[in-house]
């Protein structure tokens, strides 16, 4: 199971296709307009997104915006044996939004839609690996409106950015992560991995990283553990569960971040101590890095001791909207080499982890409410 694409529901899907232009590089690949809904595809090198916002109050978006402020409200996977899965799903309790569908046109390419945790929806597409570069079915789309846009506007190359979709980080109320994390497992087969708690002098969270053992989908569930940690925060504006922050991979941090930058987008701060105290532990290992530029870009680094050429690289947008619920992780996996293999650094910054606390708080203290 891999991650597809994710599924904004906006007030604005022109206005914010503009601003993933102009501030993160994607590019429009198609548009689709029906009486009650707008929806708009984007992409950058492997990610794509899709905005939808409502055109008149019979859009599944307006119910959405009722309940929730604007953010992810679906992410597509990418499936094998897609009545497999659906039969496991359903099994775990799941329902069944959209039935199987098959596109008229690509006999190869099936998907369908379920309920997952809360409110969040998944989208769950089987085609063949040659197909996935250039189709993204999108359940509020027409299948044969949405192939004409995309045959005639996916010909022109986007910028490349981004590799893929690295992880998205699900925030669940307290008491809620262990049933959360039961429900992904046992209806979509993801796994345990590691398992985070963070405490400071003001606040907490708990974290269980969630993988899939055949695919490269990865979904971390974060739980509360007081009642003004920053989990409680989103949990407050997004009046329940939700989708804290997507995580894009790069193949150069560095780079991406400073055209962002130039480009307007507001990344957290980091303070100088943290540099300080990076440049001692580089001192203890055998890192090849530009310490300078990492520190001029404020970007997290992370390693492992078994292997610390492999670097973590790891910054954080503010939230994107008004409301202090989505923002954007920007990472960077760098390669290493085991007895001959290429393989990319895993994990989730475990020694970032209690920095971008720490970061975000700072920012709670901004706003008031911390």
């Amino acid at each position: 199971m891999d991650i597809c694409y994710l599924h904004f529901y906006i007030e604005n899907a022109i206005a914010w296709r503009q601003w993933f232009s102009e501030r993160l590089r994607f590019q429009a690949v198609a548009s689709q307009s029906d009486y009650a809904t707008q929806t708009e595809v984007l992409q950058n090198g492997g990610v794509r997104v899709v905005l939808s916002s409502p055109q008149t109050s019979a859009s599944p978006v307006a119910h959405y915006l009722q309940q929730h402020p604007p953010g992810v409200a679906g992410i597509a996977f990418w499936v094998q044996q897609l009545e497999t899965v659906v039969a496991q799903a359903l099994a775990a309790g799941s329902q069944l939004l959209q039935p199987i569908t098959t596109d008229p046109q690509r006999p190869d390419l099936r998907w369908c839609q379920i309920q997952g945790w809360g409110h969040l929806q998944h989208t769950l597409i089987e085609s063949s690996r040659e197909s996935r570069a250039e189709l993204v079915p999108v359940p509020l789309l027409s299948a044969e409106s949405h192939w004409q846009f995309l045959r005639r506007y996916g010909q022109t190359s986007p910028a490349q950015d981004f590799l893929a979709i690295d992880h998205v980080v699900l925030n669940v109320a307290a008491g809620q992560l262990a049933q959360a994390a039961d429900w992904y497992e046992s209806a979509l087969g993801f796994s345990r991995k590691q398992m985070f708690s963070i405490q400071t002098a003001y606040s907490g969270l708990c974290s269980q990283v969630m993988v899939h053992p055949q695919g490269t989908a990865q979904m971390p569930i974060n739980e509360p553990t007081s009642s003004n940690s920053q989990i409680q925060e989103f949990l407050n504006y997004n009046q329940g569960a939700g989708i804290q922050h997507a995580a894009l991979r790069t193949a150069d941090i560095v780079q991406a971040v400073s055209t962002f930058r130039q480009r307007g987008v507001r990344f957290i701060s980091v303070p100088l101590t943290y540099y300080q105290q990076l440049a001692q532990r580089f001192d203890a290992v055998p890192v090849v890095i530009d310490e300078q530029a990492i520190a001029r870009q404020q970007i997290l680094v992370d390693w492992s001791p078994t292997y610390p050429q492999a670097l973590l690289l790891q910054t954080f947008t503010e939230p994107i909207f008004a409301e202090p619920t989505f923002f954007f992780e920007i990472i960077e996996r760098q390669p290493y080499e085991v007895a001959g293999q290429q393989r990319l650094v895993e994990g989730f910054g475990e020694g970032n982890f209690q920095a971008l606390f720490e970061a975000i708080e700072r920012e709670q203290q901004k706003r008031g409410s911390l």
